[in-house]
């Protein structure tokens, strides 16, 4: 794995104590770095000489918005157990956060599996159907990187979609809020025009209680897996990935 250098790790420690700051939720933004980072509330405090309690009262909105002091020595924490882990999640963001991306908005969760998986395996953990499989059920994935779909195709260049794929392309793109079934595989259209034809291993979506014809169409004749998740939120459908090792 490829040494991150002091300056990047520090530009990356302020885009997320930026995110966390300007947020009208900062509560709420810690926790998702948190679990970003795959970072339990016990974890985090022993590393920032707190109590667990002081974590878990601003996660919950019990106490006031923390200063800029608690948020450098909480997203630097959070970096240094990375580093202790491997630098995992570290060189993940690194993909989408830097260069002026937007992407590090409609990235939800995204991750590496310690082992693959198959298709089929995968989609029974998570609760989804296997729309249209194309004979691809025993494909392994590699990982996965879960999207806010509005903020995808509204916010995000499409030339920037490459960086969706973390580490390889052998992993599955869950989309969340997806209204109408649609508008993830025009995504991944335009990811391929930019790529070569390249596309995630499996497209899964997450919202509507079917899939539009249309993308059933483009998933066919692209040869793309495509799933439709039956997770009653997107907070459920984030617990089953967690529990996948």
């Amino acid at each position: 794995m490829a040494e991150i250098s002091d300056s990047i790790v520090r530009e990356i420690a302020v885009k997320i104590a930026g995110d966390i700051i300007l947020s009208s939720n900062p509560g709420k933004v810690m926790k998702r770095w948190r679990e970003t980072f795959r970072i339990s509330q016990i974890e985090i405090a022993q590393k920032m000489r707190v109590s667990s309690s002081v974590i878990s009262d601003y996660e919950s909105g019990r106490r006031k918005s923390p200063g800029a002091k608690f948020v450098k020595n909480f997203v630097n924490s959070l970096i240094e157990v990375d580093m202790e882990r491997g630098r995992e999640v570290l060189s993940n963001l690194l993909r989408i956060i830097l260069g002026g991306s937007k992407l590090y908005k409609a990235v939800i969760d995204m991750r590496e599996f310690s082992k693959p998986i198959a298709i089929a395996d995968f989609c029974e953990k998570i609760n989804a159907d296997l729309i249209v499989s194309v004979g691809s059920e025993s494909t392994l994935l590699y990982g996965y990187t879960v999207v806010d779909s509005i903020k995808l195709v509204i916010e995000v260049p499409s030339y920037e979609y490459v960086r969706l794929y973390g580490t390889t392309t052998q992993r599955a793109a869950i989309f969340t809020k997806v209204t109408y079934g649609r508008s993830p595989m025009v995504a991944i259209k335009a990811m391929q025009a930019g790529m070569g034809g390249l596309h995630p291993a499996l497209v899964v979506m997450h919202g509507p209680t079917r899939v539009d014809r249309l993308a059933k169409v483009i998933a066919t004749k692209e040869g793309i897996p495509l799933a439709l998740s039956r997770a009653g939120s997107v907070e459920e459908l984030l617990e089953y990935l967690k529990k996948i090792t």
